[in-house]
């Protein structure tokens, strides 16, 4: 998602803050909404989106357990422009991978979006783990091996250089950046196969990719199938709504996360609300739960830039304000578990559950506040990762990344102002679990 304030998000956070005071009234001397909040352990190094700081952005965790020795597992991350990073259980960074050139001059850079991991991949040289990265600047996925144990790092690109492009057909329509954006993966238990889930940038479109070995080593891809989610909606007064936006676009989906229990895929619609389907991208989709802006009118000022919210009719949800960021899955032993999701316009995070039987019942909710004056909290959160597995002594209960858009304190940019800073918070999951009583 776009953390920083483009023309678009500068409407959707203007929209959503004025609807959040009408939805969810704080209780007297409180500011948290009556949710519980839990603290980060640690924080990963503040990446710039400046020329000096490579242009880096955080946007999306993932965590990859280390079977050998879980105390050495490792959080791989994107940041955009500034690549893939890759840190250890300390928040320290281990690897820093710099994304593609650009094809030539007046081309789009490689920006790295979202990223998931596959375990067991197969290969032509056997099987590995593998992170996924969905490339926008290229509209590409990029495959990296991961081996603790190599000395230049543990991540390795092993990508078909011949991969296609996921959704554009030339260079030109590339550099118009409507292009691989949101990622999840999917292992098919029935087959075997491995598969990501891409998303289309400022489009509604869904593709099915499968990864496939080389006899070279790389791994490429191949689509299968893509399915596109509504942009426009019958509201119950009879009217027709799409969310305001910059002329041409469409509500796309980022946050995405696979439950590979049921093949049952979870698709964050940025203004609409959390969306579920089948991972094969058949069936018809349910609407599990909407925004608080889900059929608020608006009109978008191209002078200002900004979107004029007219009166709320009341349609939307009561728990994720826009944009609806961030899906992740917390696992239970039992095959109990909890859907994630961040709710990027009220900087907190909201949990369903996994059972497709229950209708994914909302459960709860909570925040990441500050531990201390130079250890913030988590706002405007865009990606996040869960792991429920013991790793080491440092995470006993299992861990959970968020993503930062807005890391303090600030720096200064040495004219005055301050740098844009972003980053990601570890937080203990006990005490996440511990907090909202799960």
């Amino acid at each position: 998602m776009r953390t920083h304030r483009t023309p678009r998000r500068t409407a959707a956070l203007a929209l959503g803050t004025a609807l959040l005071a009408l939805h969810t009234p704080a209780p007297a001397g409180a500011d948290d909404g009556g949710l519980p909040t839990v603290t980060p352990v640690s924080e990963t190094p503040a990446l710039y989106d400046d020329e000096a700081g490579g242009n880096s952005d955080a946007d999306d965790p993932a965590i990859w357990r280390n079977p050998a020795d879980p105390a050495r597992s490792l959080v791989i991350a994107t940041a955009k422009e500034g690549g893939l990073r890759v840190y250890d259980l300390g928040a320290r960074l281990v690897q820093s991978l710099p994304a593609p050139r650009p094809p030539a001059e007046d081309d789009a850079p490689g920006r790295y979006n979202n990223v998931d991991l596959v375990t067991g991949l197969r290969t032509s040289t056997g099987r590995a783990d593998v992170a996924v990265v969905s490339d926008r600047g290229n509209d590409r996925l990029r495959i990296y091996r991961i081996d603790p144990s190599r000395p230049g790092g543990p991540l390795t690109d092993i990508t078909d250089p011949a991969a296609a492009p996921v959704f554009s057909t030339d260079q030109a329509e590339i550099n118009d950046q409507r292009t691989a954006y949101g990622l999840a993966t999917w292992q098919d238990k029935s087959t075997g196969r491995s598969y990501a889930l891409v998303s289309r940038r400022e489009r509604t479109r869904l593709a099915l990719v499968e990864l496939k070995p080389t006899a070279s080593g790389t791994v490429t891809y191949q689509n299968v199938r893509t399915l596109d989610l509504p942009a426009s909606f019958r509201l119950p007064n009879g009217t027709t709504w799409s969310p305001c936006a910059e002329p041409g676009e469409l509500p796309q989906v980022e946050g995405m996360v696979v439950d590979p229990a049921t093949g049952t895929l979870y698709a964050g619609q940025e203004d609409i609300g959390i969306w579920r389907i089948r991972a094969d991208l058949t069936g018809r989709p349910v609407l599990v739960d909407k925004v608080r802006e889900f059929g608020v009118p608006g009109v978008y000022d191209e002078e200002t830039e900004e979107c004029a919210a007219g009166a709320d009719p009341g349609y939307g949800g009561d728990r994720l304000s826009a944009d609806v960021e961030g899906l992740t899955l917390l696992q239970e032993p039992d095959g109990d578990g909890y859907l994630l999701a961040s709710s990027q316009g009220d900087d907190t995070f909201a949990l369903y559950d996994r059972e497709v039987s229950e209708d994914n019942e909302y459960e709860g909710g909570f925040r990441v506040k500050a531990a201390s004056a130079t250890l913030d909290g988590a706002q405007e959160c865009d990606g996040a990762a869960v792991l429920n597995a013991p790793l080491g002594s440092r995470y006993p209960n299992g861990l959970l990344v968020v993503q930062d858009g807005h890391e303090t304190p600030e720096a200064p940019d040495g004219e005055g102002g301050t740098r844009t800073a972003t980053g990601f918070k570890f937080v203990d999951l006990g005490e996440v679990v511990d907090a909202t009583d799960l």
